[in-house]
């Protein structure tokens, strides 16, 4: 535990000037520099010792658990027994899904795409086979599921494989139309193959195609169903090695499945035909149909239809059999939706999805494939859904999901993560919700309950908010590593529904998606919540358990200075402060006609993007609209989106800003307080001297962002005027200069026109084109959509000379000190810009309570000013003994609740004031965090304690002041991926770990950190990934994961009775070891496949398992792999045995031969 006497460290730097102890090291890969400490001046010191707790030990970056619907599904598996299901993705991941809690990820290292996974059932274990014609059997006896074994085909690609219930040997089939089969104990390739060759017919003179289809016949396992593509099946003897039966058809095969009897089976074509066969007449189908085809006269063939991908026959002991399959709508109906058909008997069930079908399985109640399959449900994996069918009921409802697959309903465009907040805030937002869910769902219970998971020790509260694009707002219950939804809150609800023809002046801003969110801000001890959106609009809400009907206070603000406009007064002459009067818009209580009328050759002034609601509307129990304050375009030009937003329920005012200035509005009293470009806010004092200029030329961003017309700028002069720029081979590192197309670089005051970001919000647009290049970002055509929600602006923006535009990018309210050797605190807004600079307005509030509504607040800039190298992200304050100082606020009470605003009531506010002493000095530090470095100053005295150069050569995209074990640290994630922590005050680096590479915009605007060493980030457009930056959570994370495996007894098979039994073929006494063995099948090439040991035996349970499970398992996996060497010493004894009596025999024979012969009859 270090201890630092900051009263010692100052007056051993007195003699040093305030600007000589910055920080110079740094590093190439921009990781955590050296930070060093100097003075800001010799007054006020801290007097207090501060005791730092937290060291690098108690960090340790860990990936916990992913949420949300797995990204670009391939394919699907279930096991009956366990019930669980398997799903894997085009990129290579495997999402296994239990009971609700029981969720886990693991992925192909290779990345290929699953084509194909098969359990084991009942036995802890998964086959998948890759893109890459890689087998791999995945071990999930363990909570991290690991792979035991992988068999890499070289000349052969798969097409499908088999896994006969309670076998050991893998049968797969290849594009060659080649059968090879695997042993699954030791993954290593039998010599026994099947030749397409030799399952043809010789007088065949064309290829069959690729293998559709393998399944062992459930009347008898030594009899093998092959599929081939061009409509061959071939029956084949695996005693004999040769064709039983072979059938033929006119059109492609997709599936086939068999009647439980294994008399007949059905198969699925190309031509949306459905065809029986019988093995007692192969020569033509027993019954054709074509489901949804047009009936014809007898003697024609039925109307062509699209494919069948997919059947699936299953028998019912007490009803007809169900057919269900997928596709086979006629070709005439181009405008219907993917649909799953389900025939019972004679009637015909057409389920209609939403996304196209990837895959579909029918569960039933046994796994044995001979016996009545009684299905109960059927599991559809859709593009971007997972439901499942209840067969049980005649309208088939399909099962409420318990798993949080509905994330991407909208696009996710931001995400804030609240962890260790209100116990009761769950509980009350989960009451509402559960009001408003869809009804029609199931009454039976979700059928895929397998596996086990407790709650674990983790015990705290967790709350994850996700903005979407069509303005929607999503809170989820995220404690102890689970998702849930609580509830769902309609932003657009509070507009005008926009008319055809009527979306012009919005489509001017975002092309789609007006109503989409890009910043969040919620206090939940007060519940009061705030959201930013796309179209330049402010809402606040308030939390009210009563339904109440009434109309929606708007305010218009204009936000729009121009450097050119402003006539810079002679020194003397110039006031201490603009006049107020002069800087406020007009405001309206409610939102109305503008006097200026939008048409075509019309200038648009004092026009919001969208349209208030004017008439009473009714709010439902939730969160209501108390105030929406909207910016209005300006001489033609459409306001710009916002950069920063911060809300205080304790003072009551809300303050946002964007790349021309900063508003500050009293939702209390629904008054604008302050409206003021960012270069009025320096009134006297711009450090940066812009100039009155000529009136510029309106210059357009054409697809995307396109070069500018501007005059070339010195290479020198642009550095001074962007003190965040910097370059590493040519391209631009920070998101504060952009390039153009042609290679021009813009300066940071040109992040006006692509929207300049703060903290807690999206940090990129669709528009900028140039910050994708600057780090390299693929951004594909099928993702640009879930990429990017913040849509391009149209050509109709004019770009702003270089150096006149200073964006806002980060707000905090706080009980501080205004200025400098101030010996009295006051409620402060923190104001912080693209250029680095920090500002502080001083707010003064009516000193009672009752004045508050009535009495006017006074918003003034303080004129002190802080600087630091890069765009301002993140503001904080302690106190001086080194405690996190929260922001004030108001505890929670109804708005609408008759009861309590009968009772004579007054505000209950909490206010955070770090705690003034007699003795003089500074009381409190305030950490400032830029993208490229973190300062923290003590206050009053504005003294500079510590400074941290956190990265040259690359910038940060996210970083937070966190409490974990009691003490606050800053985190940061930086766009090179590097993950970093450093202890405050003291800016001590702990944690410095490279772990995610920013390849997607999509991470760079939704990670976010919260308290108790959590993060999240949207790792792919459906999926939410949270991490853990805390040792301990790491430590603990195995008894908090699930269980996918749970000792389960495998049923037993009916009785199949005494005739069955002997004219139902001979199934039961094959033997597939002796078949398909070394010592009967021989080995199979070596070049033709190769075995790769996989790292999921006892090495790799080492480092994964810890407690007594992990030993438990490891013991486990010892004792299989112990009795695995026995078994094969026991079969190298039995081989010596059997060689010695043979070799015995032989000699014996020799001397019985040699015996009564003479020397000279040799």
């Amino acid at each position: 535990m270090k201890k630092f006497n900051f009263r010692k460290v100052l007056d051993g730097l007195t003699a040093s000037s305030p600007g000589s102890g910055s920080s110079s090291g740094s590093n190439s890969g921009g990781g955590a520099g050296s930070g060093s400490m100097h003075s800001g001046g010799s007054a006020g010191v801290l007097r207090e010792e501060i005791q730092e707790t937290l060291t690098s030990e108690y960090f340790q970056i860990c990936k916990t658990v992913r949420h949300g619907f797995p990204y670009q599904p391939t394919a699907l598996a279930f096991d009956p027994v366990q019930k669980i299901l398997a799903i894997g993705t085009r990129t290579g991941a495997i999402r296994i899904l239990g009971r609700p809690g029981v969720d886990c990820y693991c992925q192909h290292e290779s990345g290929a795409a699953v084509l194909q996974l098969q359990f084991l059932i009942n036995e802890g274990a998964l086959v998948s086979a890759g893109s890459d014609d890689t087998l791999h059997l995945w071990n999930l006896r363990q909570k991290r599921p690991a792979i035991l074994h992988s068999l890499k085909f070289n000349r052969e690609r798969i097409t499908y494989c088999h896994l006969p219930f309670q076998s050991k040997w893998l049968y797969v089939g290849t594009e060659r139309g080649n059968t090879h089969i695997v042993n699954i104990e030791s993954f290593i390739l039998s010599g026994y193959v099947i030749m397409w060759n030799k399952a043809i017919e010789l007088s065949t003179k064309t290829h069959p195609g690729p293998v559709v289809h393998l399944s062992d016949s459930p009347r008898d396992e030594g009899k093998l169903l092959i599929g081939y593509e061009n409509g061959t099946v071939v029956f084949w003897d695996l005693k004999s090695k040769r064709a039983e039966l072979r059938v033929y058809y006119d059109e492609a095969i997709h599936s086939i499945d068999w009647h439980h009897e294994g008399k007949q089976f059905m198969c699925s074509h190309s031509d949306g035909s459905l065809t029986l066969w019988n093995l007692k007449n192969p020569s033509r189908p027993f019954q054709t149909t074509v489901p949804h085809g047009k009936s014809q006269r007898e003697g024609r063939k039925s109307e062509s239809c699209k494919p069948i991908l997919k059947v699936e026959y299953k028998t019912c002991r007490n009803s007809e059999p169900f057919i269900i399959f997928s596709g086979g709508l006629s070709y005439d109906k181009a405008c219907r939706r993917p649909s799953l058909t389900i025939m019972h008997g004679k009637a015909i069930t057409v389920l209609e999805m939403d996304h196209p079908i990837v895959e579909f399985l029918t569960l039933c109640e046994t796994p044995y494939p001979n016996e009545f399959q009684e299905p109960y449900a059927v599991v559809v994996l859709l593009e971007k859904d997972l439901i499942v069918v209840d067969l049980s009921q005649s309208n088939f409802p399909i099962f409420e999901n318990p798993y949080p697959m509905d994330i991407h309903e909208s696009p996710v465009t931001c995400t804030a993560y609240f962890a260790d907040c209100p116990p009761d805030l769950i509980l009350v937002l989960y009451a509402i919700g559960v009001k408003h869910k869809k009804q029609g769902y199931s009454n039976k219970e979700w059928p895929i309950t397998g596996g086990a998971w407790n709650l674990g020790t983790q015990t705290y509260p967790e709350i994850i908010i996700t903005g979407h694009a069509d303005g929607s707002i999503k809170f989820w219950d995220a404690s102890a590593i689970t998702l849930q939804m609580l509830y769902k809150l309609k932003t657009s609800k509070v507009f005008e529904k926009q008319k055809i023809g009527e979306g012009k002046q919005t489509c001017e801003i975002v092309e789609e998606d007006p109503y989409a969110i890009q910043m969040i801000y919620w206090c939940p001890e007060s519940r009061i919540f705030c959201v930013s959106g796309v179209s330049a609009y402010v809402i606040i809400y308030k939390f009210s358990k009563h339904e109440v009907t009434t109309e929606i206070v708007s305010l218009e603000v204009r936000l729009q200075y121009d450097v050119e406009d402003i006539i810079t007064p002679e020194p003397e002459t110039s006031p201490p402060f603009p006049d107020l009067s002069s800087q406020l818009p007009s405001s309206r209580s409610l939102s109305g006609s503008t006097n200026t009328v939008s048409s075509e050759g019309v200038t648009k002034d004092s026009i919001p993007c969208l349209n208030v609601k004017t008439r009473p509307v009714r709010m439902p129990p939730g969160y209501q609209a108390e105030l929406v304050i909207q910016l209005v375009w300006v001489d033609g030009e459409p306001p710009q989106q916002i950069t920063s937003l911060a809300v205080n329920s304790a003072y009551g005012i809300v303050a946002f800003g964007n790349c021309n200035g900063l508003a500050v509005v009293d939702f209390i009293q629904k008054t604008v307080l302050l409206s003021m470009g960012t270069i009025d806010l320096y009134r006297s004092s711009d450090l940066y001297q812009r100039q009155p200029r000529s009136p510029r030329k309106n210059k357009q961003f054409i697809a995307g962002l396109t070069e500018l017309n501007d005059s070339p700028v010195p290479l020198e002069l642009e550095r001074c005027k962007s003190p965040t720029s910097d370059h590493v081979n040519g391209h631009c590192t920070s998101p504060t200069s952009y390039s153009c197309s042609s290679g021009k670089r813009l300066s940071s005051a040109d992040v006006s026109k692509v929207n300049r970001w703060g903290p807690g919000r999206p940090p990129f647009r669709k528009a900028q084109s140039a910050a994708c290049m600057e780090i390299s970002l693929p951004v594909t055509t099928e993702e640009s959509r879930e990429n990017s929600y913040n849509r391009s602006r149209s050509s109709s923006i004019s770009s702003i000379d270089k150096d006149s535009k200073e964006a806002i990018t980060a707000l905090y309210f706080m009980e501080s000190f205004a200025r400098k050797n101030d010996s009295t605190i006051s409620p402060c807004l923190f104001v912080g810009t693209s250029l680095g600079m920090v500002l502080i307005i001083s707010l003064n509030l009516p000193s009672e309570d009752e004045q508050r509504f009535t009495e006017p607040v006074m918003v003034l800039p303080s004129g002190t000013f802080l600087s630091l190298k890069g765009a301002v992200l993140t503001f904080s304050c302690m106190d001086r003994t080194g405690g996190l100082m929260q922001p004030s606020y108001e505890v929670w009470r109804d708005p609408n609740n008759v009861e309590e605003n009968e009772k004579s009531w007054r505000r209950k506010l909490v206010m955070n004031c770090p705690s003034l002493s007699q003795e003089i000095g500074d009381h409190q530090y305030t950490i400032i965090c830029s993208e490229k470095q973190a300062k923290v100053y003590s206050l009053p005295s504005q003294t500079c304690l510590y400074v941290h150069n956190i990265t040259e050569t690359s910038f940060l995209l996210q970083a937070d002041v966190v409490v974990m074990c009691n003490s606050a640290c800053l985190a940061c994630f930086c766009a090179n991926g590097h993950i970093m922590i450093m202890s405050l005050p003291s800016l001590r680096p702990m944690l410095d770990v490279n772990y995610l590479p920013l390849t997607d915009m999509r991470i760079a605007r939704t990670f976010c950190f919260t308290n108790e060493g959590q993060a999240l980030y949207l790792v792919s457009p459906t999926e939410i990934q949270r991490l853990t930056y805390s040792q301990e959570m790491c430590d603990n994370l195995q008894d908090m994961l699930g269980d996918l495996f749970t000792p389960i007894e495998t049923p037993e098979a009916q009785n199949r009775g005494f005739l069955k039994g002997l004219f139902g073929g001979s199934g039961q006494t094959f033997d597939r070891e002796e078949l398909f063995g070394e010592a009967s099948a021989g080995k199979a090439s070596r070049s033709l496949a190769q075995h790769i040991p996989g790292p999921g035996g006892i090495e790799g349970v080492k480092g994964a398992a810890g407690g007594v499970m992990g030993e438990l398992t490891r013991a486990r996996i010892a004792l299989d792999e112990r009795g695995q060497r026995l078994g094969e010493l026991e079969e190298k004894t039995a081989g010596m045995m059997t060689s010695a009596e043979a070799f015995s025999k032989h000699a014996h024979e020799l001397m019985l031969k040699y015996k009564d012969k003479k020397w000279y009859q040799f």
